[in-house]
């Protein structure tokens, strides 16, 4: 069985400054983790943090697909593999529609901890999106 986390997010920013913060490194590094991420097809790339006595830290993933400014998606692997797909929307009025699905989760804790972790990031994600 495989569960997905779907999210929506929604900021008054424009939709390229949203595509800046999940696409550029530095930008990426400010809300999520260190990482040598590129928008290009077939990179493969790392989230890095501070390893813990039960992970050693490190996410490694691979670009799937980029389609500027609409679509990102993106393997995620650390024990399990899944893949993170964002969508892009411009609601019109400065205001931008952030969707995130993260599929390939296999259980429930897994899917509270994404869930959570997603949660917290996106409260530094706005800040990004405000520098």
């Amino acid at each position: 069985m495989s569960l997905t986390l779907s999210l929506d997010f929604q900021f008054t920013s424009s939709i390229e400054k949203v595509w800046s913060a999940l696409t550029d490194s530095s930008k990426l590094a400010k809300w999520t983790m260190e990482n040598d991420f590129k928008p290009v097809v077939g990179h493969r790339f790392q989230f890095r943090t501070q390893p813990t006595e039960w992970w050693n830290g490190i996410i490694d993933g691979e670009v799937l697909i980029v389609d500027v400014p609409n679509l990102l998606s993106y393997t995620w692997a650390s024990g399990e593999k899944h893949t993170v797909t964002w969508t892009l929307q411009d609601l019109g009025d400065g205001k931008v529609n952030l969707h995130l699905e993260q599929t390939g989760i296999s259980n429930d804790q897994a899917l509270a901890g994404a869930k959570y972790g997603w949660g917290n990031w996106f409260r530094e994600f706005e800040k990004v999106l405000e520098q």
